[in-house]
């Protein structure tokens, strides 16, 4: 199914003034297969906080949320952000789902990471985490590769700059324009390893807002490609060969780690999560056994690793960080489409809540 943009037709309506201060929420949520859904409401006044929001609610059997007899599962709003594609007052509110009995939907994992996350708080959690993604065509295939044959072995594309080496770079920059404007904060882009594979960075965050500004940057992104006729992967390995895989890579610290002396703190974390290393792995993301086989700047699935500017290991801690003594460590495991909520939440309990 493919459809044509018209912002020639679409813009002069969106200039157009709302009656009597309305404005417009898109409540977005994340489904039950790990993708994401938005809806919109109208709200009679400009929304200062939560507490100007209601609770909505949605079919949640046509999301794989709940079952056709029992199918209302509701919104409660968590976090807002400035709406770039209709611009002014208006709003999008990243929203946790939960049952009709009141309990958190089986795929609402940022009500855990809430608790996790007040009962780490005295350590000030940062992350930061960078997502890989791929781009696709409508027929997909990916996006600027030629038709019926491959593009070059990978080594021009990483950071690449012109023709033959990028592709998207127009979808790519609305992005990270998007970002800064809704209040996501977006750290950086770069191409990627294999072509048409791009990445962005989001943090430094703390705590349960390094989740709620991936959600909402992964929202942009996938909005935005509708314009441009593009498809967004946010599968680990979505070409077999030898290509690289795309992953979410986790930078983590805490504030004993930020301060001097703080590699101490890192290599105590590290150890601590060389022994949850599975249970790590069984919450990083699906077919993550596709892109984690010791090739392609990625570590084996079986086993734990680490070391200093190593990026075949399971977590490495970066050159500057090991030769100043204080900084964070970067977990590589985690699979690009793996849920921020759950990756946050796995970490702190291993090296702060010191879950065994």
């Amino acid at each position: 199914m493919t459809t044509s943009y018209r912002p020639d037709l679409l813009n002069k309506f969106l200039e157009l003034p709302a009656a009597k201060g309305q404005i417009q929420a898109e409540y977005v949520w994340i489904d039950g297969d790990g993708g994401l859904r938005s809806k919109t409401t109208t709200v009679t006044k400009k929304v200062e906080s939560l507490n100007d929001l209601r609770t909505w609610d949605f079919d949640g059997s046509s999301t794989n949320q709940a079952p056709g007899h029992d199918s209302d599962v509701y919104l409660r709003p968590a976090a807002i952000f400035k709406d770039p594609f209709r611009g002014g007052e208006n709003i999008l509110v990243l929203a946790e789902t939960f049952n009709s009995d009141g309990t958190p939907n089986r795929t609402n994992h940022r009500h855990h990471a809430q608790k996790v996350m007040e009962l780490a708080k005295e350590t000030k959690p940062w992350f930061g985490l960078e997502q890989e993604y791929t781009l696709f065509g409508v027929d997909d295939r990916p996006l600027g590769w030629p038709v019926g044959g491959f593009p070059g072995p990978q080594g021009p594309y990483y950071c690449g700059a012109g023709t033959g080496k990028v592709v998207a770079r127009d979808l790519i920059e609305a992005h990270y324009r998007a970002c800064l404007y809704s209040g996501v904060n977006i750290s950086g882009i770069n191409a990627e390893v294999m072509p048409s594979q791009w990445e962005f960075q989001v943090g430094p965050c703390e705590g349960i807002e390094m989740g709620d500004h991936l959600w909402i940057a992964r929202y942009l992104l996938v909005r935005l490609a509708e314009m441009w006729n593009v498809k967004v992967s946010f599968h680990p390995k979505p070409l077999q060969g030898d290509w690289n895989g795309a992953g979410c890579h986790s930078n983590y610290s805490t504030l004993a780690m930020r301060e001097p002396g703080g590699i101490k703190h890192i290599e105590e974390a590290i150890q601590k999560l060389s022994l949850r290393h599975q249970q790590h792995i069984a919450v990083y993301g699906e077919d993550n056994e596709l892109r984690l086989t010791g090739k392609h700047e990625t570590a084996s699935i079986s086993a734990f690793s680490s070391g200093v500017a190593n990026r075949g290991a399971s977590v490495r801690i970066p050159r500057h960080v090991a030769a100043q003594g204080f900084g964070y460590l970067e977990d590589r495991r985690p699979a690009s489409n793996v849920d921020p909520y759950r990756v946050t939440a796995a970490i702190v309990e291993t090296t702060v809540l010191n879950i065994k």
